[in-house]
């Protein structure tokens, strides 16, 4: 058995695994399904209220690619403006790390007051939670440019913008992919909550509505509705990545 295929089976046994045991401690313990649903009722419930979970999906998904394409462009653009101003640095380097200490659900509520019950208050709490490694993977890739072979452009004539697109964003491609991916899933995550706080469709406020009629089974469907959505926005980026950085293989071949 090759490499690849021992990196494909090994989560999966590992899954099927924790499953079985799931279901046959769930079955022997006699637990009830309001409590805690085997993997097999939980499997049928996805596929029989398919149609239902997939709508709120749906809304969930445009919540998290809007915040995650929103989050993406600001931290990116903050990230540029911190690299080539130090002084915004110096001003904003502590807020953004500050930032990260107020807790989403303080900031959900007032997003909601301030904007409704509509699209935009998930967008944005989604952009929020998944801002912050995008800044901080951004300014370590743009700085990561060789000094001597800045110097170098510079000798040559080049002009800051053809430093920026000739070497800076190219050599920070790598770091950006990285803060992108873990921007991804935690876009997941603040979509959800600001469901929790305030909605009227997703998956989030189907958690909390299947949750007070004690159909936990549904809760769990609409779990894993949410973790096929954050590995499939996973295997995006990566697959995007792998296009943007091709030329990394090909130099390496």
């Amino acid at each position: 058995m090759n490499e690849r295929a021992k990196r494909i089976l090994a989560p999966i046994l590992l899954l099927a695994a924790l499953l079985a045991a799931w279901e046959l401690a769930v079955r022997l313990a006699g637990v009830p399904g309001y409590i805690l649903p085997p993997p097999s009722r939980i499997a049928a419930t996805f596929v029989v209220r398919f149609p239902m979970i997939w709508g709120h999906t749906v809304v969930t998904l445009a919540e998290i690619a809007l915040g995650l394409l929103l989050g993406s462009a600001a931290g990116f653009l903050l990230a540029v403006a911190i690299v080539y101003a130090p002084v915004l640095e110096w001003a904003l380097h502590p807020l953004i790390v500050a930032s990260q200490m107020i807790p989403v659900f303080a900031i959900a509520p007032l997003l909601i007051v301030w904007l409704g019950y509509g699209l935009w208050p998930k967008v944005v709490v989604a952009a929020l939670i998944g801002f912050f490694p995008i800044v901080v993977n951004g300014i370590d890739g743009l700085r990561s440019a060789n000094a001597e072979t800045v110097d170098l452009f510079r000798s040559l004539g080049a002009s800051r913008w053809q430093i920026f697109v000739k070497l800076r964003l190219p050599g920070s491609l790598p770091s950006l992919f990285s803060g992108w991916k873990v921007g991804a899933t935690l876009s997941v995550v603040g979509a959800t909550i600001g469901e929790w706080i305030g909605a009227r469709r997703g998956l989030g406020f189907l958690m909390l509505q299947s949750n007070a009629l004690l159909r936990v089974d549904v809760v769990f469907a609409a779990i894993l509705a949410l973790a096929l959505v954050g590995l499939l926005l996973f295997g995006a980026v990566r697959i995007i990545e792998r296009w943007a950085l091709r030329w990394r293989r090909t130099s390496a071949s």
